[in-house]
């Protein structure tokens, strides 16, 4: 216990642990990009530990991809894809986690700057940039074309800014100005040459794409989008954002995107069960890859589930705000039934799931509601 006195100024001891200890609350957060294969594990476990705060990254393996990236046994999670966990229900974040498929983006804090900040009680929100994700936008083309052109460094692969038209189709999907293009109907232009853009543009599927024009610019070569196609999916990310992955090290994750501007959308449905019951049934079908969803069919006319929105085909992601990702028929019937008189199940139709899918969007939850 040390005595405030006055004539020690700053060589106080009580005031020299106190500025030592703010300075060790500063750790700067850690990010990560995991990528794996579809037959592969991320390589560690997150626990909820009694006496202790947070997310715990534990069992870090041995040469896995965790330990091949940084991750640490004992660093706290913050950030998934972009998005604050420290203050949400664990389970709900380890299904955030494997709702992102095989890629993921992570924020971590070493423990010591974690419980030091705590014990502050400092935001640690506040210790993340305010916005790391890219946008994903969808473009569908009027009579003046896409409005917007590409342009990049003659001699340069993956280097694409885009130039938008202010009231044009892009700016109506949400595509920001001098943004970078990073990819273009759900493939990569990161390794491609001003004429492979090209080709991958005249490439894409019937009513997806669009023709390039090339004119000459000097010192840039612009590439001005024709009015060949109907729609287009664009992965672009501000100067920003960009910056902020290229110091680091790090591929701009599609799985991290902003997908509130794409107009499909996951829906909610409230409903209440009546003398009929919820009036549909509920099947275990394959939707591609191997994978196993839960499927909406036999909507009766005039019940609780066509009166809620509900439509043959849709996919269950989640009820009564917790994912079924991992359960298998039986267990997403139990979780139905939980409520004697009453569920919220939140779906997606096939066209939206499809387009989540060929996008490489892992958890098209985020873009609902």
């Amino acid at each position: 216990k040390f005595e405030f006195n006055p004539k020690d100024g700053i060589d106080n001891p009580a005031l020299s642990l106190a500025e030592d200890t703010d300075g060790e609350a500063a750790g700067e957060p850690r990010f990560y990009l995991l990528s794996k294969g579809s037959a592969e594990t991320f390589g560690f476990c997150l626990h909820e530990e009694l006496g202790g705060g947070g997310h715990v990254v534990r069992q870090v393996e041995l040469g896995g991809l965790a330990q091949r990236r940084g991750l640490q046994d004992g660093d706290r999670l913050l950030q998934v894809n972009g998005r604050f966990v420290d203050h949400l229900d664990h389970q709900r974040v380890v299904q955030r986690i494997k709702a992102s498929g095989n890629q993921v983006l992570l924020a971590v804090l070493d423990s010591d700057s974690y419980e030091a900040a705590k014990a502050l009680g400092r935001d640690l929100a506040q210790l993340l940039p305010a916005d790391v994700r890219p946008r994903l936008c969808h473009v569908r083309r009027d009579k003046s074309g896409f409005g917007f052109s590409v342009s990049g460094p003659e001699g340069t692969k993956g280097t694409f800014q885009l130039s938008v038209r202010h009231g044009g189709p892009a700016d109506r999907a949400g595509v920001p100005t001098g943004s970078w293009l990073l990819e273009l109907n759900g493939a990569s232009v990161r390794s491609c040459s001003r004429a492979q853009l090209a080709r991958k543009v005249r490439a894409a599927p019937p009513g997806t794409g669009a023709g390039l024009a090339v004119a000459l610019s000097d010192p840039l070569v612009v590439f001005q989008l024709k009015q060949s196609g109907s729609k287009m999916t664009l992965l672009v990310a501000s100067g920003a954002v960009e910056e902020f992955y290229r110091l680091r090290g790090l591929q701009v994750p599609a799985a991290a995107a902003d997908a509130s501007w794409l107009p499909y959308k996951a829906r909610e449905l409230h409903m209440v069960k009546g003398p009929g019951g919820y009036g549909f049934l509920l099947k275990e079908d394959d939707y591609g890859a191997g994978a196993i969803g839960q499927f909406l069919w036999e909507v009766d006319a005039g019940l609780a589930a066509e009166r809620a929105g509900m439509r043959e085909g849709d996919r269950v992601l989640a009820v009564n705000g917790e994912s079924i990702e991992g359960l298998d028929h039986q267990q997403t019937v139990l979780r139905i039934r939980a409520h004697e008189d009453r569920v919220t199940l939140l779906v997606i139709d096939p066209a939206s799931d499809e387009f989540y899918r060929s996008v490489r969007l892992g958890d098209p939850r985020g873009a609902g509601r």
